[in-house]
């Protein structure tokens, strides 16, 4: 497997953090920093933050965000089950069967995804897709067990380990828990360089529900530019067109997004950094927004240019989603190697 910190990596991944509730990750992120950074801090919306370069500087962003994907409490009923509201964006077709964990004020909870089995589901039954509505958390708890544990509002996360496959790492929550590692492993790289600017690594909150943790850490950095890394779509499986989200194969490297959006000039700097430097990445077009932190960062305060880069994922927004360690450490890369041939005074200008 290509040398990452994948020591760092499953620890952050072993965190239950959906959206809204990333403290766990958070801590986990800020712990690993304070052993490197010139200074970490947090905010009141679950941001946390570590620099390196002179304090003053103009600064750069980069964003990771902690949260994933979950479910939330709604509704206790007579047997105890519990019925749940998405947190992000579900397929509820892979969630029956599986194990969650529970993240109740007096300790977490193991407990089963249950749906009616196929031997007891009449004709027409077996023809619906499963819906969210349908669905049910199962704890072998009584109704007043459960009230009494579970208030309205706590959340859960899938329960599975993560494993190595070849190269390959799957786990849940790797969207995008991988892209706040690789932004924090981005700038443990740049560590001991000549830096001209501050840069400032954060671990974002809520980007499942809309970003709004880039929107926030973003107005206080004041960035003069910035990259979010995330997950993209992994596209050699099948029924993926290539027409519509481009060729990007495991083993590709980092993946740049091209875009209305999206700052042509440091998109031109990280493609001579990565061609100076034997970094390998593929582009894929996004015209209109990229349904990533840049999203916000990019309309903050009177605007940052922004970038954005991914990292291939297969099977996103499910318990067992996979991802290439020689993209991942591809995107640390192609990161610190543009952040290290910048200039002071260097124009972002289009």
């Amino acid at each position: 497997m290509s040398a990452i910190n994948q020591e760092f990596l499953f620890r952050l991944l072993a965190q239950a953090a959906p959206s809204g509730f990333e403290r766990r990750a958070a801590d986990v992120w800020l712990h690993e920093a304070r052993t490197f950074a010139d200074r970490t801090h947090e905010d009141h919306y679950g941001n946390v933050y570590a620099e390196l370069g002179p304090e003053g500087a103009p600064a750069i962003i980069l964003t990771g965000h902690l949260d994933e994907i979950g479910l939330m409490v709604s509704h206790i009923g007579d047997k105890g089950f519990l019925h749940v509201l998405p947190l992000g964006g579900w397929d509820p077709q892979v969630l029956v069967g599986q194990r969650v964990r529970v993240l109740a004020p007096g300790g977490d909870l193991i407990g089963v995804i249950g749906k009616k089995a196929i031997h007891v589901m009449d004709d027409e039954d077996r023809k619906k897709a499963s819906r969210l509505e349908d669905l049910w958390i199962d704890l072998d708890l009584t109704a007043d067990e459960a009230r009494a544990q579970i208030p309205v509002g706590t959340v859960a996360v899938i329960e599975q380990p993560t494993v190595t496959v070849g190269q390959k790492i799957v786990s849940r929550a790797l969207d995008n828990r991988v892209g706040s590692f690789v932004v924090l492993e981005a700038l443990r790289a740049l560590k001991g360089h000549d830096l001209k600017h501050r840069v400032v690594a954060v671990g974002t909150s809520q980007e499942e529900i809309g970003s709004y943790g880039s929107k926030t850490a973003t107005y206080r950095v004041k960035p003069v530019a910035g990259v979010a890394v995330d997950v993209t779509h992994e596209t050699e499986q099948p029924g993926v067109k290539p027409e519509k989200y481009g060729v990007v194969p495991f083993g590709s490297g980092a993946n740049l997004t091209v875009g209305a959006m999206v700052s042509p000039v440091i998109l031109r700097q990280m493609k001579e950094a990565a061609d100076q430097d034997g970094i390998p990445y593929s582009v894929t077009a996004s015209p209109r927004l990229t349904f990533t932190d840049a999203d916000t960062m990019i309309l903050s305060g009177a605007g940052v240019p922004s970038a954005v880069v991914s990292i291939p994922n297969r099977y996103m927004h499910s318990p067992n989603e996979m991802v290439d360690a020689r993209d991942v450490k591809a995107c640390i890369d192609i990161i610190a190697a543009w952040v290290r041939r910048l200039e002071a005074e260097g124009s972002f200008l289009r």
